[in-house]
């Protein structure tokens, strides 16, 4: 139930109004009223308000508050009302009151019992974590549902859902997400799961889980078990900050906490032991990324949490998140301390935070079989991480019965076999159909799907106009054996462009799901923009066609390449690759070894290369998408390491070289100061090689901003033999906006950024120095187009404005260096699309 709003039906009336301080008439947080003669009620909001559903018949109402004394009210029979509430002060007498004109007194954290009673909190916090223990093991039950909710009788009604009335359920309309409720997923999860100290581990092993599965030709279930799993994580309140829906929220018992929240005492419990005090807490800035709720304190000396309530404010600066309601309950260990026994998170969106169809989540998790510093049995695989048994997908409804803590509802329980006949109807497969087009881009046929949309028509300055039509096999035809090919024509060029792969499972199952172990082979003939590279976006993408400056130096590239790729369930990776390359000039790009553009031209360059990447992303999860296998990010880092060898003589290779590259990613949270990607990358080439064949820095000419691109750099500016860069993009979450009157109602969030390459070019490299090394590009007035980076580094920032109507970013960027280069831009404005809670 949500802090003092419970809607009304028609046989009731509401019933609303503010409790306040009657001395300095500040409204009063969480004050507790019951309706007369029940055991049903309420709490005021963080502001004092209420709102309560009163049935006919029932008079009064009665609020009560720990120092205050007890009112009750009359209520109206058979009409709405206002009742506002003046509570008196248990310590003052009527004739001593004083009445201070509006006059609001300041909350101080010094001498506030409230603030020292959470310090006790924070300072015993690391004894009661489950760190404190040398192991610990537990048996874990989760199960997650996801629902179409608050949808009105009207669309239920709608003609498209006459077969599927079966689906809908009707649900308590003062539960979070309104009454009639469309499910669309669920998921349980059974888990013993073990934690040893030294060293540190956690192991899992799954015994049965059970879910909605899709079809695969539209849904890749497990990437979307994935992803609700990354929104609904495990919630610590011992943790600084709790990740929920993708964000960080500070914690209310964080080292920091008194500086961001405000605590109250609102109650002392001494009917149970050991006693407990009701500690209410609300955010300074109530759209910051913090909770409100209530925490209840053991008052034996541990000052352990032994439940929690957790919700946020309406004006919190979370997108689409309509309501958020999290529940924590504690049991006594052996030695008693606390430890998590169940909890239960629950979150409504909606593109409308007021009114209006959504969805809502929720997440129920169970905890029983509580052991602590029972060494593991040595039957228990120590080295694997995570292990699910060979029928964990298999176990009957029976077991599930005997070992479901918490019992599945009538409605819930049918779930499973409502979705499973809702894929069997026609018109649900055509209207998946479309929704994939529409979201995926690509068109199914079964064992064969055609796209991606977005590609098949584009343009740039060698081209012209591009037409371009293509797709790849499916499960449904293999899932040992896959293919897929493309064809596009240039109507400016004239020329045929075409790709064709053929890739071979090893573990029988799709090359995109994980752990990937597959082999593969393909030749690709195309175009390609020197320096453009582009993360989880088609080159030919229609919108980025459109760009500033000139475009017109483009090669020509003959691909053929043999690759193995395997993945470890530790997230280590290694690929092995056998590459033919031909690459020729186009447009107004050349290749010359003389100082005259039009003299001694080559016309391509060969190279064969064998190639060795390994990659270490502890924790990695992804959502697997039609078109991409996308990282979610999370506070993990990626390691990259990728050595790669040209042989001359080699199928028809011209170049001996060795090129060695290696990378750091890392997302830094800094609470509520938000949070800082962080990129350090750097690579070194051994050989003498021509200019097309270093590292041709990544540039960006679209008006797309791009998080691992120099946004003011020209394609082909720079090339380097060895550098090193780092990329720094800080999100404060709207921490200085909040702060803003009129301005914190938009709910913006600040982001800057700044990026910064050091490197260069050894003598051999450089046809400055070396008269025998290809010629750099130059214009028609005989200025070098392409650069070396000299002891100056190429330095740029921004800053950017994101979550403009809750998806755009805009950025003001900045270049710092080398301003002198020809058709240089010193600063721009640049987008990014976003979708983010």
């Amino acid at each position: 139930m949500s802090f003092g709003a419970i809607k009304a039906n028609a046989q009731q009336i509401v019933v609303s109004g503010v409790v306040t301080d009657a001395s300095t008439k500040e409204g009063l947080p969480y004050v507790s009223f019951l309706i007369g003669g029940t055991t049903k009620g309420g709490q005021t909001d963080a502001d004092g308000k209420y709102t309560v559903a009163i049935a006919n018949g029932q008079t009064t109402l009665k609020f009560s508050y720990v120092g205050y004394k007890t009112q009750i009210k009359n209520i109206k029979p058979g009409v709405s009302q206002v009742i506002n509430v003046q509570l008196q002060s248990e310590s003052t007498q009527m004739n001593e009151v004083v009445i201070t004109a509006g006059k609001k007194q300041k909350y101080r954290n010094k001498e506030n019992p409230a603030v020292e009673l959470i310090r006790k909190v924070i300072e015993n916090k690391s004894k009661n974590r489950i760190e404190q223990y040398d192991y610990v093991s537990y048996q874990k039950y989760e199960r997650m549902l996801f629902s179409m909710s608050n949808l009105s009788d009207k669309f239920k009604g709608k003609r498209v859902f006459k077969n599927y009335q079966f689906l809908f359920q009707q649900q308590d309309s003062t539960k979070i997400g309104g009454r009639n409720l469309l499910p669309v997923f669920q998921e349980e999860k059974l888990s013993d799961n073990y934690y040893t100290k030294s060293p540190e581990k956690t192991k899992t092993v799954v015994l049965a889980n059970k879910r909605v599965n899709f079809d695969e030709r539209f849904i890749d279930n497990q990437g979307l078990s994935t992803y609700f799993d990354r929104m609904y994580q495990d919630i610590d309140i011992y943790d600084n900050n709790i990740s929920v829906v993708s964000n960080q929220l500070l914690s209310p018992i964080a080292d920091g906490a008194p500086t961001f929240y405000r605590f109250y005492i609102s109650d002392t419990i001494k009917t149970q032991q050991p006693n407990l005090i009701e500690l209410s807490f609300m955010p300074r800035n109530t759209t910051d990324l913090l909770f409100q709720g209530k925490l209840y304190v053991t008052m034996d000396g541990n000052y352990a949490i032994q439940k929690a309530f957790l919700t946020v404010n309406k004006n919190i600066n979370l997108n689409f998140v309509r309501a958020l309601e999290a529940d924590l309950d504690f049991e006594q260990n052996a030695d008693k301390r606390y430890h998590l026994s169940k909890s239960n998170l629950i979150v409504d969106f909606g593109l409308s935070k007021k009114s209006g169809a959504g969805f809502t989540g929720e997440r129920l998790v169970s905890f029983k079989d509580y052991k602590i510093n029972t060494p593991l049995p040595d039957t228990i695989d120590k080295a694997t991480q995570l292990v699910v048994a060979p029928d964990a997908n298999k176990q009957s409804e029976q077991f599930w019965k005997m070992n479901r803590p918490v019992a599945l509802s009538a409605a819930n329980a049918k779930i499973y076999s409502n979705l499973d006949t809702l894929q069997t109807i026609p018109s649900f497969k055509r209207t998946m159909d479309i929704v994939t087009l529409f979201f995926a881009g690509y068109k199914d046929f079964g064992p064969f799907e055609m796209g991606p949309v977005n590609t098949f028509y584009s343009f740039n300055g060698v081209e012209g106009f591009r037409l371009r039509v293509g797709g790849r096999t499916t499960t449904a035809l293999s899932k040992r054996y896959f293919f897929e090919t493309y064809a596009a024509y240039g109507f400016e060029d004239q020329k045929w462009k075409y790709f064709i792969k053929g890739t071979y499972s090893l573990n029988n199952k799709s090359i995109y799901a994980f752990p990937q172990n597959y082999i593969s082979a393909s030749f690709q003939r195309d175009t390609k923009i020197p320096g453009q590279e582009l993360q989880f976006v088609q080159e030919d993408n229609f919108l980025l066609s459109f760009k500033r400056g000139e475009n017109n130096m483009m090669l020509y590239n003959d691909f053929y390449r043999v690759d193995y790729v395997r993945e470890f369930e530790n997230h280590f990776s290694y690929s092995l690759g056998l590459r033919k390359w031909n690459q020729s000039p186009a447009g107004s790009l050349y290749f010359t070894n003389s100082e005259s553009s039009f003299t001694n031209r080559i016309n391509n360059i060969n190279t064969s290369e064998v190639s060795l990447q390994l990659r270490y992303a502890p924790h990695e999860k992804f959502y697997q998408g039609k078109v991409y296998r996308t990282p979610i990010v999370d506070k993990y880092p990626t390691f990259n390491l990728r050595y790669t060898a040209g042989i001359k003589g080699l199928l028809g290779g011209e170049y001996n070289y060795h090129n060695f590259m290696g990378s750091i990613d890392k997302r830094l949270y800094l609470s509520q100061l938000g949070y800082t990607d962080l990129t350090l990358e750097g690579a070194y080439i051994i050989g003498k090689v021509p200019f097309p064949l270093l590292s041709i820095h990544r540039a960006n000419q679209t008006y797309a901003y791009q998080l691992n691109s120099y946004n003011l750099m020209n394609f082909l500016e720079f090339v380097s033999d060895h550098y090193a860069s780092i990329n720094i993009d800080h999100n404060f979450n709207g921490f200085f906006f909040n702060k803003v009157p009129l301005l914190k109602e938009l709910k913006l969030r600040e982001v800057l950024s700044f990026k910064a390459l050091y490197g260069g070019l050894r003598d051999e490299n450089n046809p400055v120095t070396n008269q025998s090394a290809m010629r750099f590009v130059k214009n028609q007035d005989g200025v070098s187009i392409t650069n070396a980076l000299n002891k100056e580094p190429y330095l740029e920032g921004s800053v950017g404005v994101g979550n403009i109507f809750k998806v755009l970013r805009v950025d003001v960027v900045k270049r710092f260096t080398y301003l002198d280069n020809p058709l240089v831009t010193n600063w721009g404005i640049r987008a990014r699309v976003k979708f983010d809670f």
